[in-house]
């Protein structure tokens, strides 16, 4: 496994980040397709025993199982100076003021919580799930920085968001000495990417890491365009996720596999290489649910494809609406 700087931080990460929303129990929250602590074990041994670094949760994950789950099989398995925790903050976790959104007040209650299940005495990489339109953003970035200076954070960072509200957020931080994020966790894959109009390019310009969520297009891109599988039809959020759908992300997912069985590699092999040609991402986040899924996301680090197939694969694309902000 290859790893890298996020970014221009001294933060370094490998180069395939596991998702951990996959994990979490079953009866809580909203993912009813997520593996409980036995059923996640083996991905987590796996991961670290092939050299990935770095695991992505979110409180707000099976009603924040997620982290208890991730934060005890890390422990199992690797020391805590081995490992890049990055974990989120702003979904609901409870009732009232401090139980969500992304003022001072929750944010520096829920960081606790945070901490406690996943049952470390600092968080990596603590990133903003979304913006909160009801709090100034002066507000949320003073409470970032109060984090950091505090120890409970080493670095922060951010996601899905207008590029102008993120530019916002970093020059804010400039204006007040606050620290700035060092990266964003945005959707971007071979059938949306909306991101390469603004985004990609400022976070090139500012040395921001990138770190793409669905970079599968939520398993689109793995398999052929009608198939279902339980977490697609059971994901209420990902159910909203590529709905508008057009005749050439059809056109796109069967170049995928096309390409994929000319090089005789799985179809997600081929997408996740995709990504790590794009030269601003620095790794992308993949959930796994089987051990091939996570075979194949270390695999795609050393397949590289060549100019003919990168242009084979971004041909077909069209303009989307971006979605999952």
């Amino acid at each position: 496994m290859e790893h890298t700087r996020l970014g221009t931080s001294g933060l370094e990460v490998s180069k395939v980040v596991l998702g951990c929303m996959s994990f979490g129990d079953p009866n809580r929250g909203t993912h009813a397709w997520s593996l409980d602590l036995d059923q996640a074990r083996p991905f987590i041994r796996q991961a670290i025993e092939a050299g990935i670094t770095t695991f992505d949760t979110a409180n707000v994950y099976s009603a924040g199982t997620s982290e208890e789950i991730t934060g005890r099989l890390l422990g199992e398995f690797a020391r805590r100076d081995e490992v890049v925790i990055a974990t989120k903050v702003h979904g609901r976790m409870g009732p009232g003021p401090k139980g969500g959104g992304l003022s001072r007040a929750a944010i520096l209650t829920q960081v606790d919580e945070s901490l406690r299940r996943l049952n470390t005495d600092y968080i990596d990489l603590y990133q903003i799930h979304r913006r909160d339109p009801a709090v100034p953003i002066e507000e949320t970035m003073e409470a970032l920085h109060d984090l950091v200076r505090a120890g409970k954070v080493r670095y922060i960072g951010a996601s899905s968001m207008w590029a102008w509200q993120f530019a916002q957020a970093q020059y804010t931080a400039d204006l007040n000495g606050w620290t700035r994020f060092v990266s964003m966790q945005d959707q971007y894959n071979l059938i949306m990417r909306e991101e390469e109009r603004e985004m990609l390019p400022f976070c090139l310009d500012q040395g921001v890491g990138v770190l793409p969520w669905s970079p599968l297009a939520r398993g689109r891109l793995t398999r052929d365009w009608d198939a279902t599988t339980r977490r697609s039809e059971n994901d209420a959020f990902g159910g909203r996720l590529y709905r508008q759908a057009e005749e050439s992300d059809r056109r796109i997912a069967e170049t995928v596999g096309a390409i994929a069985g000319e090089r005789g590699v799985p179809r997600a092999q081929v997408a996740l290489a995709w990504l790590h040609h794009q030269p601003a991402v620095t790794a992308p986040i993949v959930g796994v649910t089987k051990i091939e899924h996570l075979t194949d996301a270390i695999a795609s680090v050393d397949l590289r494809l060549d100019a003919g197939e990168l242009e084979r694969l971004e041909e077909h694309y069209v303009p989307h609406a971006p979605e999952g902000f």
